[in-house]
């Protein structure tokens, strides 16, 4: 049960990327192409899967 639990928590990945996404747009100190490539890199939701498939617990 926990791990669905686990599992369920990592959807709050598009929560997540509007957050970076907000904080991308109001940084000065990243020049364009940064700013570019971490706004796509951060739509693979890839680390927090791995974390808890992985046997890695959230709490």
């Amino acid at each position: 049960m926990k791990k669905i639990i686990e599992l369920l928590l990592c959807f709050l990945h598009p929560l997540a990327v509007v957050l970076i996404w907000i904080d991308l747009l109001t940084r000065r100190n990243i020049g364009t192409g940064p700013k570019i490539a971490w706004a796509i890199f951060c739509l693979i939701p890839l680390v927090p899967f791995i974390y808890v498939l992985t046997g890695g617990d959230l709490w």
